[in-house]
């Protein structure tokens, strides 16, 4: 039932926010938000690093 990444922000600190939200109230994992919304996490991870975050599984945010 995944909604597509289309609502995802291009600008790279919008989508800090935008994964951090889903991960805190809506995703056990990254994974799998991005099984559900249809996003690629390698681009995602990429983006992310691009502003000097990185994915901490054991606090399910990036930080």
């Amino acid at each position: 039932m995944g909604n597509g990444n289309a609502a995802m922000p291009k600008d790279p600190v919008m989508l800090l926010s935008f994964i951090n939200m889903k991960l805190r109230d809506q995703y056990a994992s990254l994974d799998a938000l991005c099984d559900d919304i249809e996003a690629d996490r390698g681009e995602i991870e990429e983006k992310l690093a691009g502003i000097n975050y990185r994915y901490d599984a054991e606090a399910n945010q990036f930080v």
